[in-house]
């Protein structure tokens, strides 16, 4: 007869980002033990609250299944002698697996015979194997874990019960020095300590007790509480999972209220209330319909609502508290100039080797003036950009910076257009740090784009030729998130400058600081950039060959070579294409066998000569235009005109002729095609899936 399996692990309140990927290993690694150790069971669910990690399995059978084993034993030229008995080595093998050799039977593997046996594996009672359960519960892995007391476990909260029952009964077990039990509980301040007849009491037992055991059941809970503020006040919550995950997390009985602040805040940033309220106490910032920020937040009290009013108060009180501070940061900073703050620069480390960051300011400016300069821009957007370079850090010594560390950029925004400067680079200071995530927010101003291509190249260049490459997850500087966000600006910005081109400015701007070997640190930037960008590729479905052939040379122009990359990954498909590509790499072949490139017409000697080479001069100039467009389709269809003259060039033409003037010649003609195809890709090293 089946039976319902919980197990429960009481802790001390762990911290809300831990609770998800804890629940989430509890809930596999049982799943998997259960499969591994031939248990079966129908359904299984977990739960999680900041006190408790819980599993219950439903049905789960009293005994392992047993299983029916086919055994491999030596050949049957071993297994019998000549006269054909069994030999020692066929009764040492059935005794060993607990069987005779009346029950042995043969069968061939490639061609040779060999003998087996089948034995049966009982399956064990389901009540010894439990206990094993602590192993699961001692291999749970936190972000951070830590010994406790004196127990060698390093968790990341100390354990203080378990609840594991099959059925009725204990399982019993230990694990960090606490033993199983049938006892939980509840609330710590709203609930009781309560005793589980069986494990399907556990969730309705704990929301006696004021815990509701299921995360969903609680985040909805929260939803609705939201919902109903909204209804009730006539106001918008913005919508913010990741918040309303962290706070359902928090609570183990989740009661939402509404708090209020003095309007005369809203005289500050909206940023500075949105981060005071949600970093610092985990409340839901407020809107009116039309978006404006509310003196208003929404919480959620770990209780119900028994004299919520003072709950209310005091919640109230602590923001006020934070909100005054800030202020006050706020009106002392606007006392002082933006020069002010640019001279703070002067003493303030970015890295040992590198200098201040003063220091890298002046580097960014650099590389800001060259960047605007490439890109052709009008007078005025090139002056905002490069002022906006010059300030870009302006707010690092800041006390609001100080106080609230994610808002650089935004914070500097607002400073600099109070102190008069223009909106665009006011703008482009706030969005120079973008995408502050591999996958976030890309500056929408080109401006804020050149600031930080130009703040990012500084700090890769500077961190590497410092011997600070990131190794493994070691990547204490960024620098792998920058160089990402680097080629995202560049591939949604369609710059038409290489990357080699933007390594070598950023390289510029440290000729003067003693750091590592100059070419080592330009091979490891290249490369560490050439890594970043097979990672991109990788994540658009592009193939490795293909990869490997667009950075055959160089990483060059994004935007056309992720054409280039994509255009390639269509047609090593098409079967089409097949003869464009056997003409092409029997080219690239070729050309390996000479560097010759000087062609002279009259030493041809047949027709498909002078109109291979008639060709290939059409199309240069073609593919050049293409090329000059960044027309990645067009580039290769240019190339394929070269197909048919190709393929009679070599019908109808010993390369390697006897004539040594012939010889050159040919190869130089098929060196030169060569070249105009690697300076679209290197065609032979892609995989062509029509070949398969």
């Amino acid at each position: 007869m089946a039976k319902d399996v919980l197990v429960e692990i009481g802790l001390e309140e762990l911290p809300a980002r831990f609770v998800d990927d804890a629940e989430s290993q509890l809930l596999n690694k049982t799943a998997d033990w259960l499969d591994q150790s031939r248990i079966s069971y129908t359904s299984i669910v977990s739960f999680s609250t900041p006190r408790r990690l819980a599993v219950l399995v439903k049905d789960v059978a009293e005994e392992q299944t047993s299983l029916e084993e086919e055994v491999k034993g030596p050949t049957l030229k071993i297994a019998q002698d000549e006269e054909g008995n069994w030999a020692k080595a066929a009764v040492g093998f059935t005794k060993g697996q607990g069987k005779t050799v009346d029950d042995i039977y043969t069968k061939d593997i490639k061609g040779a015979t060999y003998i087996f046996v089948k034995k049966q594996i009982i399956g064990k009672p389901t009540d010894e194997l439990l206990p094993q359960f602590s192993d699961i519960i001692t291999s749970i892995q936190f972000p951070k874990n830590m010994r406790w007391a004196e127990q060698s476990l390093r968790y990341a909260r100390p354990i203080r019960w378990l609840v594991a029952l099959f059925g009725r009964d204990v399982i019993p077990f230990e694990a960090a020095g606490v033993k199983t039990d049938n006892r939980t509980y509840g609330h710590r301040f709203l609930g009781e300590r309560t005793t589980l007849q069986v494990p399907e009491e556990y969730e309705q037992k704990l929301q006696d007790q004021y815990v509701i055991a299921g995360p969903e059941k609680r985040r909805q809970m929260i939803t609705d509480g939201l919902k109903k503020a909204e209804e009730e006040h006539g106001f918008q919550i913005p919508e913010d999972d990741e918040l309303l995950q962290e706070v359902s997390n928090l609570v183990e009985y989740p009661t939402v209220f509404v708090g209020a602040f003095d309007d005369s805040y809203l005289m500050l940033p909206s940023e500075v209330l949105i981060t005071s309220m949600k970093e610092h106490q985990r409340y839901f910032p407020v809107k009116s319909k039309n978006g404006e920020l509310l003196p208003y937040f929404v919480s959620v009290r770990n209780g119900d609502e028994h004299a919520l009013h003072t709950v209310v108060r005091g919640n109230e009180k602590v923001l006020r508290a934070r909100l005054s501070d800030a202020q006050f940061f706020f009106e002392e900073d606007q006392k002082q100039s933006i020069d002010y703050y640019l001279k703070k620069l002067e003493r303030i480390v970015f890295q040992e080797k590198l200098g201040t960051i003063s220091d890298k300011v002046k580097r960014v400016t650099a590389i800001a003036h060259h960047l605007s300069q490439w890109l052709d821009l009008d007078d005025e957007t090139r002056s905002n950009t490069v002022r906006a370079a010059e300030i870009a850090k302006f707010d690092l010594p800041t006390n609001m910076v100080d106080e609230f560390t994610k808002l650089q950029g935004v914070i500097g925004e607002t400073y600099a257009l109070n102190a008069g400067e223009h909106q665009a680079a006011a703008r482009a200071v706030a969005e120079h740090y973008l995408p502050v995530q591999a996958d976030g927010k890309l500056p929408e101003t080109v401006e804020g784009a050149i600031v930080s291509v130009a703040d990012k190249l500084d700090t890769i260049v500077g961190c590497i030729s410092a011997g600070l490459m990131p190794s493994g997850s070691q990547d204490p500087y960024g620098l792998r998130r920058q160089a990402t966000g680097v080629l995202k600006i560049l591939k949604e910005y369609k710059w038409d400058i290489s990357v080699e081109s933007l390594l070598e400015l950023a390289e510029q701007q440290y000729e003067n600081v003693d750091l590592m070997d100059k070419n080592r640190s330009g091979a490891d930037i290249a490369q560490f950039f050439s890594n970043r960008i097979t990672y991109l590729l990788k994540e658009l479905s592009i193939e490795a060959d293909v990869i490997q052939a667009v950075l055959y040379k160089d990483i060059g122009v994004i935007p056309y070579m992720m054409a280039k990359a994509e255009t390639l990954s269509q047609e090593r498909n098409n079967p089409e294409f097949k003869p464009v590509q056997e003409a092409l790499v029997r080219v690239l072949n070729l050309a390996a066998k000479t560097d010759r490139t000087e062609i002279t017409q009259s030493d041809f000697e047949t027709d498909s000569e002078q109109r291979l080479y008639d060709t290939y001069l059409t199309v240069m100039n073609g593919y050049k235009n293409a090329n000059s467009m960044q027309e990645a389709d067009n580039a290769l269809h240019q190339l394929g005109k070269l197909t048919q003259p190709i393929h009679d060039f070599f019908d109808d033409n010993m390369v390697m002729a006897d004539d040594e003037s012939i010889r050159n010649n040919r190869l130089a003609l098929i060196n030169n095609i060569a070249a105009l195809i690697y300076d679209y890709a290197d065609l032979s090293a892609i995989e062509w899936k029509q070949h398969f």
